[in-house]
C-alpha cells in the first residue's frame, strides 16, 4: 500500500510540474513535438500493423488457393 502511495504522489507531482510547464512558451513547444512524435509513432505502429496483416492475408490466400488445386488434384 505504501509503494501505491508513493506511486500516486509520483504521477501527480509529474503531472502538476507538467501543467506549470505548459504555461510557459517552451513547455508549450516542448508538448507540442512531443504530441507530434506520439502522433507520428502511433501511426507507424499503425501502417507496419496494416502492411502486416495484408501480408499475411495473402499468404492465406495463397495457401487456400494451393490447397484448392491439391483438392481437385486428389479428386481426379
Amino acid at each position: 500500500m505504501k509503494n501505491f502511495i508513493w506511486f500516486v504522489v509520483g504521477v501527480t507531482t509529474g503531472l502538476l510540474i507538467a501543467r506549470e510547464a505548459g504555461k510557459t512558451r517552451q513547455g508549450k513547444q516542448f508538448f507540442a513535438d512531443l504530441d507530434t512524435k506520439a502522433r507520428e509513432f502511433g501511426e507507424a505502429i499503425s501502417d507496419g500493423y496494416r502492411k502486416r496483416e495484408a501480408e499475411l492475408r495473402d499468404a492465406i490466400g495463397d495457401i487456400e488457393s494451393e490447397t484448392e488445386i491439391t483438392i481437385e488434384k486428389l479428386a481426379k
